[in-house]
């Protein structure tokens, strides 16, 4: 069994590609699993976990992040939005020029407090390389590499991980997501391992893709745990089940 307070750091090399709406699933798995998960969004131009879990507007990363700096800091959880009993959430700037504004040294700071009090830190990034995902990437127990199989995202994917690679980042997973679109694959699994030079750890298959997500996600609810889906496809949740325990070191 892992030791508390995990970070799971999900980032990709395009946008489009599903990492906060998968970010968000594997939390409720964690639920599911009655595990203690914070949602930090890091993507703090534009953070998509505030839309997508329609969380009403109130104290920020940026908000932490200042009251740190000017000694007002009381209490990590004035800081969160409690989805439910299991997953909190750590909500991006409420306006995109404060994410200038934020230090990085503060960053890892606030990062370090909630290790203490979650067994699992799920991070979702933005996919260009600025200073908030590269301190995501560096305080990563596991980094979850997100791709599809469009081309261009391979090549752009490819010189990333030969990037993290030379950086000695050892912790790296992909995962092909083949869930966000119905129509056929352009690649093999082969050929994507050959285009990128490392291995395909997880495939999200087809099966997972949801027809209309868009009426799912208005409701501001996580997918794993929307009664109205339930993920019936017993293949579907058991896999699920499985990337989410292998991911997060789980024994049971």
């Amino acid at each position: 069994m892992k030791n508390k307070g995990m970070i799971i750091t999900i980032n990709s090399g395009k946008g489009g590609v599903g990492k906060t709406v998968f970010a968000t699933m594997i939390a409720g798995v964690f639920a599911y699993l009655k595990k203690k998960v914070l949602l930090v969004d890091m993507d703090l131009s534009s953070g998509g976990i505030s839309v997508i879990l329609d969380i009403s507007k109130g104290k920020t990363i940026y908000n932490l992040f200042d009251d740190i700096t000017n000694n007002r800091y009381k209490d990590e959880d004035d800081y969160i939005y409690k989805y439910d009993e299991f997953i909190s959430i750590l909500p991006s700037c409420n306006d995109p020029r404060e994410a200038s504004k934020i230090d990085s040294k503060v960053l890892e700071h606030i990062l370090n407090i909630y290790k203490n009090h979650y067994d699992y830190i799920i991070i979702d990034t933005t996919h260009i390389p600025n200073k908030d995902t590269l301190i995501s990437i560096d305080m990563a127990d596991i980094i979850l590499y997100l791709i599809g199989d469009n081309p261009q995202e391979l090549k752009n994917t490819a010189n990333l991980l030969s990037i993290l690679h030379d950086l000695n980042k050892n912790n790296i997973k992909v995962i092909l997501n083949n869930s966000y679109k119905q129509e056929k694959n352009y690649f093999s699994k082969f050929d994507v391992k050959s285009v990128i030079d490392h291995n395909i750890d997880y495939i999200l298959p087809n099966s997972l893709y949801i027809k209309n997500i868009n009426r799912y996600l208005m409701e501001g609810k996580v997918l794993t745990l929307n009664n109205k889906l339930s993920f019936s496809n017993v293949k579907d949740r058991e896999l699920l089940l499985k990337l989410v325990k292998d991911i997060g070191d789980i024994d049971e």
